[in-house]
């Protein structure tokens, strides 16, 4: 009995530290009207099935009002969907490095194409070199998806990232949020897949963002594949859109 008694407790306490996902029904109504926003491309919501915004926004807490930094936004997919939840109350940074830009102009003309318009005025597009981000001060959030890993290779410039994940902490207000979301690796792979795969290990995402001072405070498995088995490169056919991806949530401490 004294056995099945230590069992229950351990449940309970397994139970009160796990984060549970966000259902579509726990997606809060402004978030939804953001993703079937009418001004949204067909081609980006045709999107939707493989990434569900409504469920990866609702884990990153972003609101009315915030001020959020798109680091690396690609063609805009993310950009657009904060323009609408944050309103007219709040700003969208998309900050695309210069190193992307010359990868693909074709994404950073993307983002000029509709920031500052009529449908999306909120938001702003920066193109600094990755050494020197210059980061708005006092964000409420930074975000970046499915692009962390590039930060690592060489096309990159292979930045100092102590250095880049502090910009980012010194960019957000006291209590601001830090998402990552990206391609998984294998465990213990650390970041020697991020040129080959375009992957990487989510322990060292963990170990290099909390270098910098912010606490990790959890997780969302909405967009985890327990099929993939981390060897192919994310653009293969045979994997492409269902890669395993996980979402970090780290927190800049009040004090």
């Amino acid at each position: 009995m004294k056995f099945r008694g230590l069992l229950a407790v351990a449940a309970l306490v397994a139970a009160s530290t796990y984060l549970p996902l966000k259902a579509a029904s726990d997606v809060p109504s402004y978030i939804t009207a953001a993703v079937v926003d009418a001004a949204r491309p067909a081609d980006e919501k045709a999107q939707d099935v493989h990434r569900k915004p409504g469920e990866v926004l609702a884990f990153a807490g972003v609101k009315p009002g915030d001020k959020v930094v798109d680091l690396m936004p690609g063609a805009g997919y993310y950009t657009r969907i904060f323009s609408k939840i944050v309103g007219a109350q709040g700003t969208v940074y998309a900050v695309q490095p210069i190193e992307m830009d010359k990868v693909n102009p074709a994404r950073l003309k993307s983002l000029h194409s509709f920031a500052g318009t009529s449908d999306y005025p909120n938001v702003t597009v920066s193109v600094p070199p990755t050494a020197n981000l210059g980061l708005p001060k006092g964000v409420d959030i930074v975000w970046t998806s499915q692009n962390y890993h590039d930060l690592h290779d060489p096309f990159m410039g292979s930045p100092d990232m102590a250095r880049i994940n502090k910009a980012i902490y010194d960019a957000l207000k006291p209590g601001g949020i830090y998402i990552v979301l990206d391609h998984a690796a294998a465990a213990g792979t650390g970041v020697s897949k991020t040129n080959d795969l375009h992957r990487i290990d989510p322990a060292a995402v963990k170990t290099e963002v909390t270098a910098a001072g912010f606490q990790f405070v959890g997780e969302s498995d909405v967009l985890r594949n327990p099929a993939d088995d981390h060897s192919l490169a994310i653009f293969n056919p045979k994997i492409k859109g269902e890669t395993d991806k996980f979402i970090y949530k780290f927190r800049k401490p009040l004090q």
